[in-house]
């Protein structure tokens, strides 16, 4: 996976990729609608596809592994699913703890605080094996807390609290998404400029703010949009009055050429 920019270079654009096999897709938490769940599991290769869902951004008391594949089997109509947790990184770095991801085909990240799974598994055979499952060509996904986690750099990370954007030794995502940050639950929380500081301080970065029941799914380096709410899209360009773009289901965003395109647009 490579990222090529020109931020050395003044005024310059930043050209950006996403991964060169694989997808991802990046929800901005609320209720998964069937849309969102029938595309996940269309990227993951089907119903017979082999998923691990890992709900480690969630409280101790959240995480119950029969009520959690229950849910995702409803969810996303699906029979195989392996829950994977630990709040141990040693176990995480462990080839038999990190084995069901060697074989799947979808991984789902829910949501909660992202810095808990940055501790848990960054740096571990599970950001590793993340990174096979794209060039499987297969998909890893995650919703709010877990959407952000799979962008390069690591928004409202700190464990004091998610009202802080930035905080040091809580920057770094999983990197599956290069040179972007991610914002969620922009719609609940009125998010839509939050990020903004965030990318005065790192201009290379792509922002994405996702609202509730809203995702994008990263292919071939294009994303598209999905769901009821908005994408809000911080490249660097001015867009009319406002310093972001707002993309909704069926839109569309080049990452390599920073080009928009609405749907029903002529290809």
């Amino acid at each position: 996976m490579v990222v090529v920019t020109s931020a050395a270079v003044a005024g310059a654009p930043v050209h950006r990729v996403g991964p060169r096999v694989g997808a991802l897709l990046l929800m901005g938490g609320g209720d998964v609608t069937p849309e969102i769940a029938q595309r996940f599991v269309a990227l993951a290769g089907g119903r017979r596809g082999h998923f691990v869902y890992i709900p480690t951004a969630a409280p101790d008391e959240e995480i119950v592994p029969a009520d959690l594949a229950a849910w995702f089997r409803t969810t996303f109509g699906v029979e195989d699913v392996t829950i994977l947790h630990t709040r141990d990184r040693a176990q995480a770095d462990t080839t038999a703890f990190a084995a069901p991801l060697e074989t799947a085909t979808g991984v789902w990240f829910g949501g909660g605080r992202q810095w808990r799974i940055a501790d848990a598994y960054l740096g571990t055979r599970v950001e590793s094996a993340l990174f096979g499952v794209l060039r499987r060509h297969g998909i890893v996904a995650g919703t709010s807390a877990g959407a952000s986690i799979l962008a390069s750099y690591l928004i409202r990370g700190a464990p004091e609290g998610n009202w802080i954007l930035s905080a040091p030794g809580h920057e770094r995502g999983f990197g599956l998404l290069p040179s972007a940050a991610v914002d969620q639950h922009v719609d609940r929380y009125r998010r839509e400029t939050d990020i903004e500081p965030v990318l005065r301080s790192h201009r290379d970065l792509l922002g994405i703010g996702l609202d509730e029941a809203t995702a994008i799914t990263v292919v071939d380096g294009v994303c598209t949009v999905l769901g009821v709410g908005r994408v809000i899209l911080h490249d660097g360009k001015p867009h009319g009055a406002r310093a972001y773009a707002v993309l909704r289901a069926g839109d569309r965003f080049d990452l390599a050429t920073s080009t928009v395109s609405r749907r029903g647009d002529p290809e």
